[in-house]
Order: structure tokens, then sequence, then C-alpha cells
């Protein structure tokens, strides 16, 4: 559980005049432009004379895609949730009378912690991370709409402070994330493990509560992202729990690559 998400660490950029805090957009790569253009301009050629004056998407609603999609995963992993019971209440019958499945059993019952196959309680402490509640024309020179939404490298110096800072377990949301979970924003949306979700974002760890605190005032990007709550009101809150308990992780901990066509 100790493994960190490998963060997309923001690139700082030259900041506005009176801009105030460190920035955390990506540069514009000028020389792509010219290339990406061309490429822009093909592609809208070929959508016409594909098209021939008609829209090609006029039945897809790319909102209600994600909703749908969503409850679809949602379904899924409850009735993951229903298979995975039957699934352990057939081997704790089955484990006294079969050497296997006993075996089985302990290595499984080996890697719990490490997979967060199980639910885990202890102190903790919750971050909120939210989108800035103003408009983009009521923003001070040197600053864009770009920065007063909550990025996807912004949830990850947050999920990556609190790993590197001890964090025994942790969710995002209403998830169990574990070593291999990936955060990953589209628009001003975050998509983990097949689920959508719209901010307020929040991360919740179980760990020792000082030192996790420490971790996040001492991590340099989520000391740039508090000059933004500073600066345009970005949304950052921390909670702390005596106790929490989080569920354990019922999702698939098989590994899914990709592979070369021969």
């Amino acid at each position: 559980m100790n493994d960190a998400v490998p963060p997309e660490a923001p690139v700082p950029h030259e900041a506005a005049p009176n801009a105030g805090p460190a920035a955390r957009r990506r540069p514009t790569w000028g020389v792509l432009v010219p290339v990406v253009t061309a490429g822009a301009g093909l592609m809208f050629a070929m959508s016409f004379q594909a098209a021939q004056g008609r829209d090609l998407r006029a039945d897809r609603d790319l909102p209600q895609l994600i909703k749908e999609g969503t409850a679809r995963v949602q379904e899924k992993a409850a009735l993951l949730d229903d298979v995975q019971r039957e699934v352990n209440a057939l081997a704790r019958t089955s484990a006294p009378a079969d050497d296997r499945i006993s075996s089985l059993g302990r290595a499984a019952d080996e890697l719990a912690g490490a997979a967060a196959t199980t639910k885990v309680k202890g102190p903790g402490l919750e971050v909120t991370l939210d989108d800035a509640h103003r408009t983009a024309d009521s923003l001070p020179d040197g600053f864009t709409a770009d920065d007063i939404v909550v990025h996807q490298q912004d949830v990850q110096a947050v999920v990556n402070a609190l790993w590197s800072s001890g964090a025994e377990a942790m969710m995002i949301q209403d998830q169990r994330v574990i070593s291999t979970s990936a955060v990953r924003c589209v628009g001003n949306t975050l998509i983990l493990q097949g689920r959508v979700y719209a901010p307020p974002y929040r991360i919740t760890a179980i760990g020792d509560v000082d030192r996790l605190q420490q971790g996040l005032d001492a991590d340099p990007s989520v000391t740039i992202y508090k000059q933004y709550v500073d600066a345009v009101g970005l949304g950052y809150g921390l909670h702390t729990h005596s106790s929490i308990e989080f569920p354990a992780y019922s999702g698939s901990v098989d590994f899914q690559y990709a592979s070369p066509i021969r």
C-alpha cells in the first residue's frame, strides 16, 4: 500500500505579472501548433466528406453516456461483491476438508493487507479539494479559468503526499484505493476505477495523523495548490478523525497489459 501513484508533476511556467502563486498550468507547446492545426484541418475535411452535412453524433449525448456507463459499473461492482461473499462462504465451508483450499486461503490472508482486501479501522484525516465558486471574468489580472478548477495533478499531489507520509490505507470519494489505482481527470470530472465523480473531491487516509499533516504541509505541489486557494478561492479542507473505517477493496487485482501484435 506504500506504493505511490506516480504524480504528473506540474511543470512551472512563467507567471503573469502580479499572478502571485506559482503556476499550475502546463506550458503551451508552440512548436506543435502548426502540426496540430494541419491535422485538425484534415480531420474536419474528412468529417465533412463523411457527414455530407449531417450530424454524425446527433444520437449521442456524452453526459448521458457517462451516467449510463457509471450506472453499469456500479451495478457490476455490486454483483462482484455478492459473488465474492458467496465464494468466501464456500471457501470457509470447504477449507477444513480440502488442503489445497486451506493453503490458498492462508496465502490470501497473508496478502490481504497489501491488496487492501480487508477492512481497515484507525485514526486518519480527510482532505477536500473543490473548484473555486467564482466566474472567470471576476479573476484578478494574470489568472484564467484554468486556475479555478481542480486538476488531476492536484488530486495526485495530495494522494502521493499522504502515501509518502505513511498512510496505511486510503479512499478517494467512496472507493478504496490500492497501489495500482490510477487517478484520471477528464475536464472537471474525476475518473477512478471506472466511475465518474464531480468536485468536491474527498481523499481520506488512515495513519498517524500528525505525520500525515506534516507530509501535506511539506509537499511542494500541495503548497502551490494552497497558494491558489488564497489567490482565487480554490477549495481546500482538512479534517481529522479519531477513528474511521474503510471497507475492503472489492475490485479486480489482476494486472491488465497490452500484448504486441505478431
